[in-house]
């Protein structure tokens, strides 16, 4: 049993409360600052440095520099799928707080999750892509096809763009709340990006629930239908 991956080690980083804080923090708003996310946790800046620092040495979180500034985020997809499922765990045997346990039905309809949408209009809309033929899908993933790009850059996502970031172009992230998947990576964030961008939808405030307008839940149908 000695050769068996270390599951507690993993555990333990999560469990501490403040720790726990900072990783449903980065979940939801990908980057963050060690003040913002001090606040976030209840901590003093000195706290949360070290928090950060086990975190960072034990695979959960990187951090990039600019300049002066260090930036946190989640290591990778593994990472916040992880967290994502604990979270599904959490909200089904009730060990959330009251006002967490209020917002369900909105939690469940659309929230964020990594920086792309979740949840059931999230769910929705990727079997909608996978009909249009937006995405190849095979065991190694998703893979992009040319009728897909043409698609992103025909509602205004540069594909360009995103293939340039340091993550996923696309990926089937499994929805906690509704046992299927919904669309990860850049261009989840992206098509996410753009549905806030036109006001389909606004985030609510020290929330992750996205509400939609029901003007913008219709469009935001019809991209995919």
């Amino acid at each position: 049993m000695n050769d068996m991956p270390n599951i507690a080690g993993v555990a333990a980083l999560i469990g501490e409360r403040a720790r726990a804080a900072v990783l449903s923090t980065l979940l939801v708003d990908r980057v963050q600052t060690a003040t913002e996310l001090a606040s976030v946790a209840g901590v003093t800046k000195q706290t949360v440095s070290s928090h950060l620092a086990k975190l960072v040495d034990g695979g959960l979180v990187a951090v990039d520099c600019q300049g002066r500034n260090r930036y946190f985020r989640l290591a990778d997809q593994d990472v916040a799928q992880l967290l994502a499922s604990l979270t599904g765990v959490a909200m089904r045997t009730g060990a959330v707080g009251g006002h967490a346990r209020e917002g369900d039905q909105a939690l469940s309809k659309a929230r964020v999750c990594y920086g792309h949408l979740a949840g059931e209009m999230a769910v929705v809309a990727y079997e909608g892509l996978l009909k249009k033929r937006v995405f190849d899908v095979s065991e190694a993933g998703l893979t992009l096809t040319r009728k897909g790009e043409a698609w992103f850059y025909n509602i205004g996502v540069d594909v360009d763009q995103a293939r340039r970031q340091r993550r996923a172009l696309c990926c089937a992230c499994r929805d906690w709340g509704e046992r299927q998947h919904h669309l990860g990576g850049a261009l989840g964030t992206a098509l996410l990006d753009g549905l806030l961008a036109r006001k389909w939808a606004r985030r609510t405030r020290d929330s992750r629930v996205v509400s939609f307008t029901p003007s913008g839940e219709q469009a935001f149908v019809k991209l995919w239908r």
